[in-house]
């Protein structure tokens, strides 16, 4: 299952359940029509809560995350990622570090964060750190 829906503060993207490569190569077409016209710069909240990626195929994991790329060289200027476990979102932290993409994305582990939709959006439109 997944979902992108246009938002006062750019997009919200949504992925859920297991998805197939067919699944994700749809996706794709709707991600590259949504940003037809999209903004110079936007944000990006990226939930990835019911997601069973362990159960993905290779491909479809490497379709994801080429789908968020294309989001972020077409104008992404902050995003946000909700997880659901501290494994996974301890794992995308140390993966952010190593990328330089954590100046810009931030992870939130909606198992421990209740405020997490609150805490994204204001990541994403004032830059408030969902970690102070």
């Amino acid at each position: 299952m997944y979902r992108i829906s246009k938002e006062s503060y750019g997009f919200e993207l949504t992925f859920g359940g297991t998805i197939s490569f067919d699944e994700m190569t749809q996706w794709s077409q709707e991600a590259f029509r949504a940003l037809v016209g999209a903004p110079r710069s936007f944000g990006v909240l990226i939930d990835m809560r019911t997601l069973k990626g362990d159960e993905l195929e290779p491909e479809t994991q490497k379709a994801i995350v080429e789908g968020i790329d294309l989001f972020k060289r077409s104008g992404t200027l902050r995003s946000c990622i909700i997880l659901d476990s501290v494994q996974t979102t301890a794992s995308y932290r140390r993966r952010a570090l190593g990328s330089r993409t954590h100046f810009y994305e931030r992870y939130i582990n909606a198992s421990t964060e209740p405020r997490w939709r609150v805490k994204a959006i204001e990541w994403i439109e004032k830059q408030k750190d969902p970690y102070l």
